[in-house]
């Protein structure tokens, strides 16, 4: 469903332009027909500046993270920025099949990771990391939630199938990576494993997951959205029923820079192992080489 709507509006911005070209370009006014086919493509990085540069400093004032300087917040901006094209205007929209699971073949007593994507994403994310890991030889296999605007409990089943599928080719737990809402349907996995679930999986790795909340999750009316709002009725009875022997086999990354996930440390868990990395945007934050190297 992500893909088909990214898809859509990649399509329709690509149209509205060379409709605005052609009309002005006709008229001899080439300077209106190029400046107005450019405005669709820096909306993005404009609502990434109002992330940035108003609500990351205002929401993140009194955390307990480190505070970013002006010029990590611009690097990361303009990152992110580069990033995100990549990722929701190519990768997810029409690359989301291009790099297969990798469960087949003699593969018994190699751990396999299994790699959750957040919001508004698909497993197109992951291509960068898929390709690597098949060159390494590593087993994996990538999930794409569905529903996706659905509560994060919807996706229990999908993340149990793929769990027993990479258990079976290796014969071992699998490692679990999430980013961002994906870290926190892992959480939603886990709880309705009860107490079994510990013991299928070797622990899991988030990035920029919100897991006490983000502030830009009010911005949405999304079911998971919701789910992911600050001090969040879903998220309270998620962390409730949670045991520290849970909790220590998280590893959780999180930055200052982090512009989703506000305030900055609500990435981080109270039990697990905690890794700030400095200066990486929230999306770009999957790709920082600290944090592969780490999986």
């Amino acid at each position: 469903m992500i893909a088909l709507l990214q898809r859509g509006v990649m399509l329709l911005a690509a149209a509205a332009a060379l409709l605005w070209v052609a009309y002005w370009a006709a008229r001899g006014e080439w300077l209106v027909a190029v400046a107005g086919a450019c405005v669709p493509w820096l909306l993005q990085p404009a609502v990434l500046a109002v992330e940035f540069f108003l609500m990351l400093p205002a929401t993140n004032r009194g955390d307990t993270a480190p505070r970013p300087s002006g010029r990590q917040l611009a690097a990361a901006w303009w990152r992110e920025s580069l990033t995100t094209y990549a990722v929701f205007n190519w990768r997810q929209p029409f690359l989301a099949g291009a790099e297969a699971d990798h469960l087949e073949g003699p593969l018994q007593g190699r751990r396999a990771l299994i790699l959750v994507h957040g919001f508004l994403c698909n497993r197109g994310i992951w291509n960068p990391w898929m390709q690597r890991l098949r060159r390494d030889g590593v087993p994996f296999a990538a999930i794409t939630l569905e529903p996706a605007f659905g509560g994060s409990d919807h996706y229990v089943p999908l993340i149990d199938a793929v769990v027993a599928r990479a258990h079976s080719a290796t014969g071992m737990p699998p490692l679990i990576v999430g980013h961002s809402m994906g870290g926190i349907a892992v959480r939603a996995w886990l709880r309705a494993q009860g107490d079994a679930g510990d013991s299928r999986i070797a622990g899991v790795i988030t990035i920029g997951s919100p897991h006490a909340g983000t502030f830009t999750a009010r911005f949405s009316r999304a079911a998971n959205a919701r789910q992911m709002r600050l001090d969040s009725e879903w998220l309270t009875a998620l962390a409730s029923v949670e045991t520290a022997e849970r909790r220590a086999m998280f590893t959780c990354f999180y930055s200052h820079c982090d512009n989703i996930v506000m305030p900055a440390s609500n990435a981080a868990m109270a039990g697990a192992v905690n890794r700030h990395v400095e200066g990486e945007p929230h999306v770009a934050l999957a790709f920082a080489p600290q944090v592969f190297d780490e999986v």
